[in-house]
């Protein structure tokens, strides 16, 4: 089946998304169909967000005039960033995939597995709210997010910014019709219609000039990416191996010193009582033979306890 895929920038009512208020348009014999996948509250998103980076701008700062207070309402009350972004997605319309039919039910299925992988897809759009409405016409999904940005050299150094947020993700912007949103959106209606082909639908182009990724290139998109972080595992397998390659020859070379040290205590002649030379004394035999050599035995057992510490934190 042949559908088309909508993408939409939404209003961003969390109040209505989350039906704590209703409008004509909805069906509430048919809101307990909804999934709500979260709704948090968009000021404990912020301070999870850039408290830190909040705190170490302000200490930055030697006139007080500059601090920051809440930067929430910074982002709220000015004109260069807003404090949250919505996409709202659906699939066909109510006359082919209405919420009331088993094509409703099925477009529900694969908005569902789409939204499972959004965060993992962007993780500089901190989702705080995300709710799939099949209580009107037609089934949809509502996704509220927070686009941040790390690193940065200019006002906080985690800060709000939905152009660098993308860019961070790939999305450089070309030509005025080129912009960062538009390559994202294009890049989700894609992965969208990953989804949407898993299920039997396929993706209808209709009525757009916009340069769409297709699916194919979607999924060589989704396999490099698998193949990059099998990459690094791979790369910190090797170095895993070897510094365990290290610690074994670390080992060797600790039994070789065992073994020197044993020698030492059989071969080395200071190490060694001599015989009593003729006529002397039992005093005399203790006190120039047997005292400094029990010293010299004490030294030895010193150091062997030592190296033994010593091999044992290098290698435990």
């Amino acid at each position: 089946m042949l559908r088309t895929i909508s993408a939409m920038v939404g209003k961003g009512s969390v109040n209505h998304n989350s039906r704590k208020f209703k409008t004509e348009n909805v069906d509430g014999n048919r809101t307990y169909l909804n999934i709500d996948y979260c709704n948090e509250p968009i000021k404990k998103v912020y301070h999870e967000l850039f408290d830190d980076a909040l705190r170490r701008y302000n200490e930055k700062q030697s006139r007080a005039d500059r601090r920051i207070e809440d930067y929430y309402e910074k982002i709220r009350c000015g004109k260069q960033e807003k404090p949250f972004h919505e996409l709202i997605l659906q699939i066909g319309d109510k006359e082919n995939m209405s919420a009331e039919s088993e094509n409703g039910a099925l477009a529900r299925k694969v908005l569902d597995e789409y939204f499972q992988t959004f965060q993992e897809r962007n993780p500089n759009l901190r989702v705080f709210s995300a709710h799939l409405h099949m209580d009107e016409a037609t089934p949809h999904l509502h996704i509220d997010f927070v686009p941040f940005t790390t690193g940065s050299k200019r006002g906080l150094d985690t800060r709000v910014s939905l152009k660098q947020a993308l860019a961070t993700q790939g999305f450089k912007g070309g030509t005025k019709g080129d912009t960062e949103w538009n390559q994202w959106v294009s890049a989700e209606k894609s992965a969208l219609a990953y989804y949407m082909e898993m299920n039997g639908l396929k993706w209808e182009k209709k009525g757009t000039h916009e340069q769409h990724l297709s699916v194919m290139d979607f999924k060589k998109q989704e396999r490099e990416k698998e193949v990059r972080e099998l990459d690094t595992k791979l790369a910190d397998k090797k170095d895993e191996f070897h510094l365990l390659v290290e610690r074994f020859n670390s080992l060797d070379k600790a039994a070789e010193s065992y073994d020197e040290l044993g020698d030492a205590l059989e071969k080395n002649p200071e190490l060694l009582l001599p015989e009593p030379q003729n006529f002397m004394s039992v005093k005399s035999y203790k006190t120039k033979f047997v005292e400094p050599l029990i010293e010299r035995l004490k030294d030895f057992a010193k150091k062997v306890l030592i190296h033994y510490f010593v091999v044992k934190d290098e290698n435990n």
